[in-house]
């Protein structure tokens, strides 16, 4: 007798799902949508991390508290919430927040003469990771940019966020994303094209 023949019905893969998908599998089973979740976003959010930072390490701990902070946010699963923007949001914030501080106590390390070999070695590493991602020339110029501006650039051309996208994670209007986001680009035309823009 032959055997009855079994439809396997593909799945989606955690890159494909989308957020309202995610959200109905929520309504049976938080848990596995909450790994959905991270299954889509995690290496974005990585990245977007290790962007802004520049130090793997501490792009892997942001990333982490970022899923941890979604964990606990009661509203993750509710009908109209942006997950996707408050995801690059905490992350954003998080990532300035570090940098901020780095800054403060490079300052003083520099002072005290207790820069090590190894973080030089992870720095240049990072360096030729981001490389590939965008030029020196251009990573120069993003740095010199407002952290406002800068973001923005990051929110629309690195990390490929919607004008809707960048309002809801920014919480700005979308006007001014719109505008801000032409003050940027005249702002990064400026600094690549500095002889030109004095002239």
């Amino acid at each position: 007798m032959a055997q009855p023949s079994l439809k396997l019905v593909p799945q989606p893969t955690p890159q494909s799902i989308t957020e309202d998908e995610i959200k109905a599998i929520a309504a049976r089973d938080r848990n596995r949508a909450f790994d959905l979740l991270v299954r889509k976003y995690r290496d974005r959010i990585y990245y977007h991390a290790l962007y802004i930072t520049k130090d793997s390490a501490e792009a892997f701990d942001v990333a982490q508290d970022v899923f941890v902070r979604g964990y606990h946010e009661s509203r993750m699963f509710d009908e109209g919430f942006k997950m996707k923007a408050w995801l690059f949001r905490v992350c954003t914030n998080r990532c300035y927040n570090i940098v901020r501080d780095k800054h403060r106590r490079g300052g003083i390390l520099d002072r005290l003469g207790k820069q090590t070999d190894v973080l030089t070695v992870q720095h240049r590493a990072i360096d030729s990771v981001l490389a590939k991602e965008l030029s020196k020339e251009m990573a120069a110029a993003l740095s010199n940019l407002s952290a406002d501006h800068r973001s923005i650039l990051i929110l629309r051309y690195y990390d490929d966020l919607s004008y809707q996208e960048i309002a809801d994670t920014l919480q700005i209007k979308l006007g001014t994303v719109m505008s801000r986001l032409s003050r940027a680009k005249a702002r990064l035309a400026e600094q690549l094209r500095p002889e030109e823009a004095t002239e």
